[in-house]
């Protein structure tokens, strides 16, 4: 018999969406284009040339939403505000497009579910990429005056802030794989963008702080483990350090150690990124933070040398595009002997152990910093069944593999404060469109009809008895 595992009492269990991806309205009350309206139409960016007009159409039945989340028992709901709907166009304040974030934090609260705020994920005006996007300097100071404007009218009720969800997507996988928003493909952009991104970041947290220093203030990132195929071939271990310094290190040391790492550094010269860094940033961007999210879905297996399995990029593409790393060539990816989901990413719980401790001895713990997992989920080819429900013992069984891989990481000493599963529902999933389903709770794309799923059911349990 299995012995059931507790998890720490003020452990927070929490699910997460963002703005784009369910909110629909997209010209409703002053909202304006963002950089996904406009690349959505763009042809062949996304499978079947969707958008998000209307994804779950959470602006209009936010309180049902909640509802469900209280039935669900979640402790806590990340969100995320949308540049597009508070700012339009990057100028004043829409009246209209807060008050719906703050009658959704009301709503909330009334529940008794923790508000978790990101400021952007991915939705940046189109008016402000039409003036360089994140390549403009200028788009940090416009982000800190964006995140005040948002803590103006939430900042009463609202004590947990994340300023960026995943800078690496929103530099390097969109403005030098092409595959996001803006589907820019130059390397120089995207190390611009992607130290820009971070000096918005720590403009913020400046900010913030000095307005209310109550409250918790992090910032969100998708973080990986590179292993070689070969731990004694030179070529593969460079292959590790190259992708390790391009995803993880690139982010994670301006933030805790106030610099960039020498080696990425010389990976890049030869691209402008020298220009781009101006004295003081990385001073703003090591601005101290009180939490670090951590988004994982799977490892890396990389090597100098080609596969032989049919296997050309991380994951399924609507099309080909240039490596998203500025200085990864001669870098190839393989697969192990692991389950993989509808997305062919490798369901690998033991890497988020493994991260988790990485993160914790080399930067949260020496800087005081509390650790969340703050996405992590898994698409899977849904069928609904003559019930009318979904029994997806798949993403169940993902669900708990992941749970138990961060009690690992708790008994080895690594104080997890959180897990939000990703996502609450069904969505809109970028480039894939409403292909790729990753929601415990299923969504009817033609009624909009929501109904919990098996995996929705068991995560109720879970945290209804705290215990694996």
């Amino acid at each position: 018999m299995t012995t059931a595992r507790p998890f720490p009492p003020a452990f927070l269990f929490g699910a997460a969406t963002a703005a784009y991806q369910i909110e629909g309205a997209a010209h409703e009350d002053g909202r304006t284009d963002s950089i996904w309206d406009v690349f959505s139409r763009v042809p062949g960016a996304v499978v079947n040339a969707d958008n998000g007009d209307v994804a779950c159409d959470h602006y209009h039945r936010y309180r049902d939403d909640v509802a469900l989340m209280k039935d669900l028992g979640l402790q806590t709901y990340r969100f995320s505000t949308s540049w597009a709907r508070v700012r339009p166009d990057g100028g004043p304040v829409n009246a209209k497009g807060i008050d719906f974030y703050s009658r959704l934090v009301d709503e909330l609260l009334e529940k008794n579910i923790l508000p978790w705020l990101t400021l952007y994920h991915w939705d940046l005006p189109q008016a402000l990429e039409d003036k360089g996007g994140w390549t403009n300097r200028d788009t940090a100071y416009l982000f800190n005056d964006y995140a005040l404007s948002v803590h103006d009218a939430l900042g009463d009720r609202v004590k947990n802030w994340t300023t960026l969800n995943e800078p690496w997507c929103s530099s390097f996988l969109s403005y030098i794989g092409g595959e996001h928003a803006p589907g820019r493909q130059d390397p120089a952009a995207g190390l611009a963008a992607g130290h820009h991104l971070l000096l918005g970041h720590g403009l913020a947290v400046q900010s913030l702080r000095e307005r209310d220093a109550s409250l918790g203030l992090g910032i969100t990132l998708n973080l990986t483990v590179a292993d070689p195929v070969d731990a004694n071939d030179p070529g593969d271990l460079d292959a590790v350090r190259r992708i390790d310094g391009q995803f993880n290190r690139f982010f994670l040391d301006p933030i805790f150690r106030g610099a960039y790492p020498a080696d990425l550094l010389e990976d890049v010269a030869g691209l402008g990124f020298d220009e781009v860094v101006q004295p003081g940033d990385l001073d703003i961007i090591s601005a101290p933070i009180d939490a670090l999210g951590v988004n994982y879905y799977h490892g890396e297996l990389v090597s100098a040398h080609p596969s032989a399995q049919p296997m050309t990029t991380v994951a399924p593409s609507p099309r080909p595009k240039r490596s998203p790393f500025p200085a990864a060539d001669g870098v190839h990816w393989h697969l192990r002997d692991l389950p993989l989901t509808a997305m062919n990413w490798e369901v690998q719980p033991e890497g988020l152990t493994r991260l988790l401790q990485r993160v914790h001895s080399e930067y949260t713990d020496p800087a005081g910093v509390k650790l969340y997992v703050t996405e992590n989920g898994a698409a899977y080819d849904d069928v609904v069944g003559e019930d009318g429900l979904v029994h997806d013992a798949d993403r169940t069984e993902f669900l708990e593999l992941h749970l138990s891989a961060i009690l690992d990481a708790i008994e080895l000493g690594v104080p997890v404060h959180g897990y939000f599963y990703w996502s609450l529902m069904d969505n809109y999933e970028w480039a894939w469109g409403y292909d790729k389903r990753f929601g415990i709770v299923r969504v009817d794309y033609d009624t909009l009809e929501r109904s919990p799923k098996d995996s929705a059911r068991a995560y109720a349990r879970i945290i209804s008895g705290r215990t694996l």
